[in-house]
């Protein structure tokens, strides 16, 4: 199948999911902006649609999509509303680890609810002094009987309020980084802290807080990999992260091209609208070529995924989309002029919304490490 194609199931998926991008989550976009809520209603239509179980399987009653699949939703949603896409993906990232490597009684107790939409899920691997190198957390699990007690502190945890179930990666030996492991940690467990919402430049609806262990006892039953496996882990599930972070990017750049379009065949300037004026072209020319090729990038990085490989091509997917949402977005503010500048318009917020892209799953600096590190080896 060429990169580019879609199954008639996937086609499907696809417009279902750009129609209620259109029709539910844009409508709520700029308020929620402004306000910094997440628009709870807009996660129980995807709940309806059965998007909040993209990573779960089916017998959970998950939707169970492949990468190509679940790559086409991120997209999809994104158009609407990066923070949404976020909050999916991320959620969908906790599903995963659970799906992956939850025994049996873990996925019984709480895939069928996460498939539903509630508890929230959300991947707590970041730290204040430790984001691009997750060997150096200091968070701690110390073994204490048929218990853990978790101290320490997380950082940038998106879903972080809104969640009823955190996947955590803590060291059994804070001074051993091959000790990382991963736990399931719920949301009302003693001694866990949820901080204040950070105040961003973009994704403003989204809730990012940080995170404070202080003696959080749980179960040795909830350890969801072996002790010292959680690193090998999480990098596994941040490869599908990256190919999801790489498809909203996309989404975000083809909803700044649309608004660009859109724009310059409705603005009239020198006699007839700027569309016909050929740096406004050359633009348009240059946007549409560079969206393109990230949404071939990305598939392409999808279809290898499936094939149980990727981390070279979801790390050029992630690289090149999310720098092509940043041009993009820039081009449609500028194509927009005074009128992109300002608060009331939508590209100004896909402006903001876009320079995350670059930073968060993995910068774009950490993409360019991981493909040197595949070519050379």
């Amino acid at each position: 199948m060429a990169v580019m194609e879609l199954s008639d199931e996937q086609t499907a998926v696809r417009n279902a999911v750009r129609e209620f991008a259109r029709e539910e989550i844009r409508p709520t976009a700029l308020e929620a902006d402004d306000e910094q809520e997440f628009p709870e209603e807009v996660w129980d239509g995807l709940a309806e649609m059965d998007l909040t179980g993209l990573t779960v399987p089916e017998e959970y009653g998950g939707y169970d999509a492949g990468p190509v699949t679940a790559a086409v939703v991120n997209e999809g949603v994104a158009y609407g509303m990066l923070a949404v896409a976020t909050a999916l993906s991320v959620h969908s990232l906790a599903t995963s680890c659970i799906s992956e490597f939850g025994s049996e009684t873990q996925q019984d107790r709480w895939l069928p609810e996460m498939a539903d939409g509630r508890p929230v899920g959300a991947f707590a691997l970041s730290e204040p002094h430790a984001g691009s190198n997750p060997a150096e957390m200091s968070t701690r699990a110390k073994p204490d009987g048929d218990e853990y007690v978790i101290d320490g502190e997380k950082q940038w945890i998106t879903n972080g309020e809104r969640a009823g179930v955190y996947i955590l990666f803590a060291k059994t030996d804070r001074d051993d980084p091959s000790t990382v492991t991963q736990f399931l940690v719920p949301g009302d467990v003693d001694g866990l802290i949820v901080g204040e919402k950070e105040d961003k430049l973009g994704l403003r609806a989204s809730d990012t807080t940080s995170l404070t262990f202080d003696g959080v006892r749980i179960p040795a039953e909830n350890r969801l990999t072996e002790e010292g496996a959680g690193l090998s882990a999480a990098f596994h599930i941040l490869t599908g992260g990256r190919i999801a972070i790489a498809a909203q990017s996309v989404g975000l750049a083809q909803c700044a091209l649309d608004e660009a379009l859109a724009y310059s065949q409705e603005r009239d300037q020198f006699g007839g609208p700027i569309a016909d004026i050929q740096a406004i072209r050359h633009k348009l020319a240059e946007m549409a070529t560079r969206v393109k090729a990230a949404r071939l990038l990305t598939r392409d990085a999808a279809r290898k995924r499936a094939a149980g490989g990727a981390a070279l091509e979801a790390s050029m997917a992630k690289y090149f989309a999310s720098e092509t949402a940043m041009f993009t977005t820039n081009e449609a503010v500028q194509i927009h002029g005074g009128y992109g500048y300002v608060t009331e318009g939508e590209v100004e917020r896909l402006y903001r919304d876009a320079k995350i892209t670059e930073i968060y799953e993995g910068t774009t600096e950490i993409q360019k490490q991981v493909i040197a590190r595949e070519l050379l080896e």
